[in-house]
């Protein structure tokens, strides 16, 4: 794994999990002690490390766009529910007809929200990736192939005009596009400052999926595909 690819996935998992051991970082990207001591030494240098402490001020962006996509769930709608912070904003953010809807989720803090919220829900076998929690592997992309979704509900670490929804992991990438292809509609649900990032796995084009955001920067991303910013 390259050094660049290291970093853009250290400083999103610091981003989704506040804080994590050097161990637990070595477990989630295979990688040695030695190594990701000196990565986090070179991403403090560059006060990259920063970008997470940023992150927590993206939370009301992120409760605005859940509570924004909680309101398009029916109590008919069968849901895909991708691993990710936004989207477990969305799990908390459930009330009224969408309680009665049923889940498919591959992030087990979701399955447990959700089933707190006593929602019908469904957790696809694999492996537990470390520090994000996501399920993912063949077992998982098998287990998708059996279900139909009225809607995924997605979250993604870059959006670009040219390189589409990127993400750093590309087994967490395989399960997100795997999702897309079973579902009739597709909502990415992105804050602000996902827009012009880049990462190396690609989850799909820009045309994949609708943006669900509390603010799109850039009028080209709707000429490309459907852009709705929530409003308070």
């Amino acid at each position: 794994m390259l050094a660049e690819e290291r970093f853009a996935m250290i400083l999103d998992l610091l981003a989704q999990k506040r804080s994590a051991t050097v161990l637990e970082l070595c477990d989630a990207l295979d990688a040695s002690e030695s190594t990701i001591r000196r990565d986090l030494t070179q991403l403090d240098r560059q006060g990259l490390l920063k970008k997470a402490a940023r992150e927590e001020q993206s939370v009301e962006e992120k409760r605005l766009i859940a509570r924004a996509a909680a309101a398009m769930i029916t109590e008919k709608d069968f849901i895909f529910l991708d691993a990710g912070s936004t989207t477990l904003a969305l799990a908390a953010a459930l009330e009224g007809p969408a309680l009665q809807a049923a889940y498919v989720t591959n992030g087990i803090a979701h399955a447990r929200m959700l089933v707190q919220k006593g929602c019908r829900t469904y957790l696809p076998g694999g492996q537990v990736r470390p520090i994000t929690e996501a399920i993912t592997g063949p077992e998982t992309l098998a287990a998708l192939q059996h279900y139909n979704f009225t809607k995924a509900f997605m979250g993604a670490n870059g959006v670009s005009p040219a390189e589409g929804f990127t993400t750093p992991d590309p087994e967490e990438a395989s399960i997100k596009t795997a999702a897309l292809q079973r579902a009739r509609e597709r909502w990415f649900l992105v804050d602000n400052t996902k827009f012009d990032m880049v990462y190396s796995a690609v989850i799909g084009d820009i045309g994949c999926g609708a943006i669900l955001t509390n603010h799109c920067p850039d009028p080209r991303y709707a000429q490309l595909t459907f852009v709705k910013e929530c409003s308070v």
